[in-house]
């Protein structure tokens, strides 16, 4: 690692941490050269897939743009962060074991919503209304008596 005091490039490592998490370590460095101390971190390198949009442009996947969706959805419902960004992990897990280069931005709306029917009703009727972009009253209230038949169709199930 290349010395931010002098530049060199051979350096010792003295202490090796692991974050609370453990997805990041840091560790402390010394440099061979000057003496120099400093710290590096080190995180596993998660390869996500590009998000085609609407439109056609591409863009890197970000896992910030879900929760400031989720924290819309989600606002002054009984959703905590911690479920929001487990949430969140459980469409990273899914969209990298899709193995795909490229997926479209309804897959991950698709998802979400499919996420969210599963905690909150209102949270994923708030986000239904904005990803399916409603036209009038009409087709939001289909989206409702979709919630109540399915809920009808899993009651008539169950013994």
């Amino acid at each position: 690692m290349k010395c931010p005091f002098c530049g060199h490039l051979d350096d010792k490592v003295i202490d090796s941490r692991l974050s609370k998490d453990g997805d990041i370590v840091r560790r402390r460095r010394e440099c061979l050269k000057c003496d120099g101390r400093f710290t590096s971190y080190e995180r596993i390198e998660e390869i996500f897939p590009l998000v085609v949009k609407k439109d056609g442009r591409r863009e890197p996947f970000d896992r910030q743009k879900i929760l400031r969706g989720l924290e819309k959805a989600c606002e002054k419902r009984p959703i905590g962060i911690e479920a929001r960004e487990s949430l969140v992990t459980r469409i990273e897990r899914k969209l990298q074991e899709l193995g795909e280069k490229e997926i479209p931005s309804s897959l991950i709306g698709k998802q979400v919503m499919l996420e969210l029917k599963e905690i909150d009703e209102i949270a994923y009727v708030r986000f239904a209304s904005v990803y399916r972009e409603f036209r009038d009253i009409k087709e939001f209230m289909e989206e409702i008596k979709g919630l109540f038949s399915d809920k009808k169709g899993v009651k008539k199930a169950s013994p």
